[in-house]
């Protein structure tokens, strides 16, 4: 069992809930105690539930070798306070990011930070969005694309103001930036907390695996209005070889971690023995990690599958570089790409 502290991130821009959405995460799961990291640029409230620590978004680059990311300076300190100073008053913490934050730094702070990767663990982002504004938002700013690409739940709030051809369409423009988020509909951020805490997004084995039945959403011409923000599915039943996928991989974030935002999925491998492995991988920007948490199951279909959101993406580039890593034939690949 993994005793490591969850963390959950909320983002969004002021007046779309939430605030709101935190307060009831903290009024209902009484089961748990709290400490919230807000950044001082959002009004926060009083929080009597929660150990409250507040941040000034910090950012800088770390270097290390051929990576290069940038974390968020100012959660490392917090973060390491309360973990030192409040050990054993919080099993959970929540982290309420200012309207214009970038996810991404926050992601990557996780992944670099062994004192945090060792004592907590990233379980979600999750967007709150407006029903009535994110298209536009979308359109006009970018931390806005960053948020909805970056996340793992979307909650699209006061839902019940919108016909529903008209809230259809504004799901539709969310999928077209991030198929692999779960959309939640809510009126006042009312939502079972349930369904948005302990989601497991970053752990590899349950971030990694898709769907069974997951599909991209249909293809649409982009009009740029999204940032050119665009998720594209590349699957395969060739097996790959594992060299050959391992080092593409580890290229593809490392030259192109700065468009890229996401990526995730599961490949059938063939190694060196002729054994088939089934590996599962999954990466934020310049960061990514790949190994084999479970085999392939008796009667399992052995098939490839993987996910990458990002912007300024050549889906040829990507399709050929995938192709290149078979191991035996080029048959039955699919690039799907969604606007």
């Amino acid at each position: 069992m993994d005793k490591r502290i969850p963390v959950t991130v909320l983002t969004g821009d002021p007046g779309v809930g939430k605030t709101a959405l935190r307060h009831r995460i903290l009024s209902e799961d009484s089961a748990r105690r709290y400490a919230l990291v807000v950044d001082r640029a959002d009004a926060c409230g009083a929080s009597a539930d929660a150990l409250v620590v507040h941040t000034e978004e910090e950012l800088f680059e770390m270097n290390s070798g051929c990576i290069c990311c940038t974390i968020r300076g100012d959660l490392i300190r917090a973060l390491h306070t309360l973990l030192m100073e409040q050990s054993g008053k919080f099993d959970a913490v929540i982290i309420e990011t200012a309207g214009s934050a970038d996810p991404g730094p926050i992601i990557q702070t996780f992944f670099i930070d062994h004192i945090l990767e060792q004592r907590t663990r990233l379980d979600a982002i999750v967007a709150v969005a407006g029903a009535d504004t994110i298209v536009r938002n979308l359109r006009d700013q970018r931390h806005a694309v960053q948020q909805i690409a970056f996340a793992d739940q979307i909650v699209l709030n006061n839902a019940a103001a919108m016909d529903g051809t008209a809230l259809a369409a504004v799901e539709a423009r969310l999928r077209g930036v991030n198929p692999l988020a779960v959309i939640h509909r809510a009126q006042a951020a009312d939502i079972a907390i349930e369904r948005l805490l302990e989601r497991g997004a970053f752990e590899l084995e349950r971030g990694a695996a898709l769907p069974s039945d997951f599909l991209m959403p249909e293809q649409h011409a982009g009009d740029g209005s999204d940032g050119d923000v665009r998720a594209f599915s590349l699957r395969s039943d060739v097996p790959m070889a594992f060299e050959r996928i391992d080092e593409w991989l580890a290229a593809l974030v490392m030259g192109r971690g700065a468009d890229i935002l996401r990526g995730k999925g599961i490949v059938d491998v063939v190694d060196a023995g002729g054994e088939h492995r089934r590996l599962a991988f999954q990466s934020v920007q310049m960061l990514h990690e790949g190994n084999f948490p479970r085999p392939w199951a008796a009667g399992e279909r052995r098939a490839s599958q993987v996910v990458f959101i990002g912007r300024n993406l050549d889906r040829m580039a990507l399709q050929t570089g995938f192709m290149s890593c078979a191991a035996a034939g080029v048959e039955n690949f699919a690039l799907v790409a969604a606007a």
